[in-house]
């Protein structure tokens, strides 16, 4: 029941945030009335820093309430927060009003993430947590391939863009199910047992103080190189079929999901077999290589850019396999929810000004999405040397 609850919330979850790069343009141009490629950029920017931003707040908020008040009603109260927020979107007049509600849905998003990580991790067998990890990963992607799927049956359209945001109202019904069936984490009661938690202040004392940083740059490695850049590409190739293939946006999200979806379940194997720190090294050097080839070198859209977009989802999206296995061996019981939240939505924030500088980039490049993009995911390479400075937790059990 923990992992169905787990899987359809970080499904669901998946949908909220692939949702919005499909909508963008012709949202944007509905509600802008018009307006050029580089205002069109710059809001989508706008408006994935202010999603972004909300989904670091709540994964402080809704991870300290993890911590305090249980992972399985923390849960329910962001699954119904997202949703909501979400559904509400449809009746959105202007471009702030889509931002606002954006910003709002996150703050469910980025708690449910942490939260469910948590749960599962703390109630499933340990020698199963590489697995697990690959599902937690692979859920989210599910839920972007949903998105083209949805999107592939109906086209999305200056016209018809709204439609999509009442599908995402959906997973409020998910809060009955678990409330009713999802038993709480008994490590969590045991651990609260012993005394009131302090997550917040511990996870930044001198024990867990270094750990805590790695693992928000390790985040915001992953997260700028995703939000910041390779989520464009279905507006660059909106933009490069000139909004007269409107399937086209839906036909790179699906080949992107399916290469994230095969990433996520390979890179926390990877990383149960030849260690945490190497795998992490692999998927920085891969996704460098192929972004760069991605924005460099592919200018048309057919079956070579689509077979290049799966690749580089399987790349770019196979860090959020790695990170459920990784974060919760950082932290002990009594703080992981709250240490899994900051570091991973901390990271958010500055995606959040990736998003930005990829907003202003496309602007400065006279509304080219790739040679922004060829930059941003220049980060990368940051991260094939910091990883080395984080401890290895290969074969150590969950600390307590």
């Amino acid at each position: 029941m923990v992992l169905i609850a787990a899987f359809l919330g970080w499904l669901f979850d998946g949908y909220e945030m692939g949702m919005f790069p499909v909508i963008a343009r012709p949202a944007l141009r509905d509600l802008l009335e018009g307006a050029g490629e580089e205002a069109v950029g710059a809001w989508m920017s706008y408006i994935t820093a202010l999603f972004l931003v909300g989904a670091a707040l709540g994964g402080l908020v809704f991870g300290w309430l993890g911590d305090r008040i249980g992972r399985v009603r923390s849960m329910s109260l962001s699954i119904l927060t997202y949703s909501l927020c979400t559904g509400l979107g449809y009746l959105a007049r202007e471009n702030w009003h889509l931002g606002a509600l954006r910003f709002l849905a996150a703050l469910g998003m980025g708690g449910e993430w942490s939260l469910g990580v948590a749960l599962v991790m703390e109630c499933w067998p340990e020698r199963l947590r590489p697995y697990l990890a690959g599902a937690i990963g692979a859920a989210a992607n599910v839920g972007f391939l949903f998105v083209g799927i949805v999107a592939l049956a109906k086209n999305v359209t200056v016209e018809s863009w709204r439609w999509m945001m009442l599908v995402g109202a959906a997973p409020a019904l998910l809060v009955f199910f678990i409330r009713l069936f999802v038993p709480e984490s008994q490590r969590w009661q045991a651990a609260v047992s012993r005394g009131a938690a302090k997550p917040v202040r511990e996870i930044f004392s001198r024990p867990y103080l270094k750990r805590t940083l790695l693992a928000i740059a390790f985040a915001s490695i992953a997260l700028i190189g995703t939000w910041g850049s390779v989520q464009w590409t279905p507006i660059w190739v909106d933009q490069m079929t000139e909004g007269k293939e409107p399937r086209a946006k839906a036909v790179v999200q699906i080949f992107s999901a399916l290469g994230a979806i095969s990433g996520c379940l390979l890179a926390p194997i990877a990383g149960g077999r030849i260690g945490r720190r190497p795998a992490f090294f692999g998927l920085c050097l891969a996704s460098l290589l192929i972004c760069g080839y991605l924005f460099r070198a592919v200018h048309a859209y057919n079956f070579h850019f689509l077979v290049v977009i799966f690749l580089t989802g399987g790349a770019t999206a196979a860090f959020y396999g790695w990170f459920p296995l990784y974060l919760p061996e950082l932290f002990p019981t009594r703080m992981r929810a709250t240490g899994q939240g900051v570091s991973y939505n901390t990271g958010r924030i500055f995606a959040a000004a990736g998003a930005l500088t990829q907003g202003q980039l496309v602007g400065t490049f006279g509304g080219s999405y790739p040679k922004a993009g060829a930059v941003v995911t220049l980060i990368y390479a940051l991260g094939l040397a910091l990883i080395w400075l984080a401890p290895e937790t290969r074969g150590k059990p969950l600390p307590d």
